[in-house]
């Protein structure tokens, strides 16, 4: 697996679909085959003890490869029923083929069927096949399909969605109205966007990709990508020849009265990502009670401090730093019009409410690192909006400010400065809902910052990193008690590759 995973939207399937058919001549029939026979090979192999299957099909391409599946698994010796929602005259002509074939064959097709009867078959079946909507499918179902869609889910049965689970947008994960809680999702031939993406990743179930044949040379570069853990392979390492200066210098701006472990989090983070040097700058009253937290930071006076703003690698702003007057504007100017690469996090953040504008005239991109609250306050909008439209607003974020900007998460999202490239990393550590485990992030980007990596990889790195950290952390001290400084310690063998 290579360090980026290409991931698919919507309309890049649809255009992939439609090169390898109209290009390459690979016929629409043979590819629903091949997805029909993948899903069902996934099926028998995780539910071998099954011996009925309901599988509910759309009109659509979707509902073709819910019939392919019906035959494989007849043949497999299950007891297979297929409901085909909606009239039959609506099938389009691949799956009307498919259709057509299953009941040649012997295989129940019940076509319309009535709720009392669909919720019958749906109870009777040990795993039922959701062949509803596919990736095509954007908005809230109409009633009817949202009824289907809602026996599905209180029919307590395993479910397999083919593609997507039915009422989930493909290319953002949005969910608008009744959605398919699958247990498995098998997506063909590329992780589509939305299943990755919160709120879509907890409707999808476990995810599986199944080859349907379409070969490299059929495909195109994608928007989004999946980050591996191949990826920390870049992380630039050390030589005999290395400095503590050659390694990368950070300076940190923050620690206000009763934040002072923020920045030490962040700097101590950065250390253990491979800075060879780090500062903190905080008000003089706090100065001379950092050693005693982390003797190996260095301690600067404000303002005196931001003289090393100059000499530094790599600039983080706002952690713990305060929200009086004078802090909040020395943020906004440090991030407006510092020339070398900024981390901009916490109370950094909070100085920009309403204002990423601000941001975009700078040469380098600077790297934002909002949870969806934050976010919410900077694009003047609801978290629960953001909640609800993650891709949406990093990449609206990203595209105003011009920035780097990363959204914190179980799936972190960074979008590069143009609004358009997304990245994703996944992590399924949740003990980093933790104090001080964004801090310990804004420390990682900013040491690979100081060691020479540009903001967007600088990013997503220090993500899959954390996360990965966070993960070793959980194995060690179990998901509901670990510490940000538990994170800290398991930086190094996580960046290592042990």
């Amino acid at each position: 697996m290579s360090a980026l995973l290409p991931v698919v939207d919507a309309q890049e399937m649809r255009a992939l679909d439609a090169r390898a058919i109209e290009k390459f001549g690979m016929p629409g029939i043979v590819l629903m085959e091949r997805a029909g026979l993948a899903a069902a090979h996934e099926l028998l192999s995780r539910h071998a003890e099954a011996e009925r299957v309901a599988i509910v099909c759309g009109a659509g391409n979707n509902g073709g490869d819910g019939f392919v599946v019906a035959r494989h698994l007849a043949d497999a010796g299950m007891e297979v029923v297929a409901l085909l929602v909606g009239p039959l005259r609506r099938l389009s002509s691949d799956a009307r083929v498919n259709h057509d074939l299953a009941a040649k064959l012997g295989i129940t097709i019940l076509r319309g069927p009535q709720p009392a009867a669909l919720r019958r078959e749906l109870r009777r079946a040990d795993v039922v096949v959701d062949a509803l909507f596919g990736t095509g499918f954007s908005g809230a179902p109409r009633p009817a399909a949202a009824a289907v869609v809602e026996a599905i889910n209180r029919s307590g049965t395993q479910v397999m969605a083919l593609d997507v689970p039915s009422g989930l947008d493909a290319s953002d994960g949005t969910v608008a109205g009744e959605c398919v809680r699958a247990n498995l999702t098998v997506s063909f031939h590329a992780p589509k966007l939305g299943l990755l993406v919160s709120p879509g990743a907890r409707y999808a179930g476990r995810v599986v990709v199944a080859d349907i044949g379409i070969a490299p040379a059929m495909t195109e570069p994608t928007r989004a990508a999946l980050v591996t853990a191949e990826a920390l392979q870049l992380v630039p390492r050390r030589d005999a020849a290395s400095t503590k200066y050659s390694a990368g210098s950070v300076l940190v701006l923050g620690g206000s009265a009763g934040m002072l472990g923020a920045p030490v989090l962040t700097g101590t983070a950065a250390l253990r990502a491979g800075a060879g040097i780090v500062w903190l700058a905080v008000q003089p009253e706090h100065a001379d009670r950092i050693p005693g937290l982390r003797a190996e930071l260095m301690v600067r006076e404000l303002p005196a401090a931001l003289e090393l703003a100059t000499s530094a690698d790599a600039l983080v702003i706002g952690p713990g730093l305060g929200r009086t007057t004078g802090a909040l504007e020395m943020s906004r100017k440090l991030s407006r019009r510092h020339p070398g690469p900024v981390v901009v996090d916490a109370d950094g953040l909070f100085a920009l409410n309403g204002q990423l504008e601000q941001l975009a005239r700078r040469r380098l991109p600077a790297v934002l690192t909002p949870h969806e609250g934050e976010l919410g306050r900077l694009l003047e909008r609801e978290s629960s909006w953001v909640r609800a439209n993650r891709v949406a607003a990093v990449r609206e974020a990203a595209h105003r400010s011009r920035a780097v900007v990363l959204l914190k998460g179980a799936d972190t999202l960074i979008a590069g400065p143009d609004g358009e490239r997304l990245l994703v990393s996944i992590s399924d550590a949740h003990g980093l809902a933790t104090a001080g485990a964004g801090d310990v992030l804004s420390g990682v980007i900013g040491a690979l910052l100081a060691r020479g990596l540009d903001p967007l990889t600088a990013a997503a790195l220090g993500a899959c990193a954390h996360g990965r950290a966070g993960r070793a952390a959980m194995e060690q001290h179990g998901g509901d008690g670990i510490l940000a400084g538990d994170v800290i310690d398991a930086l190094p063998g996580v960046l290592a590759g042990t």
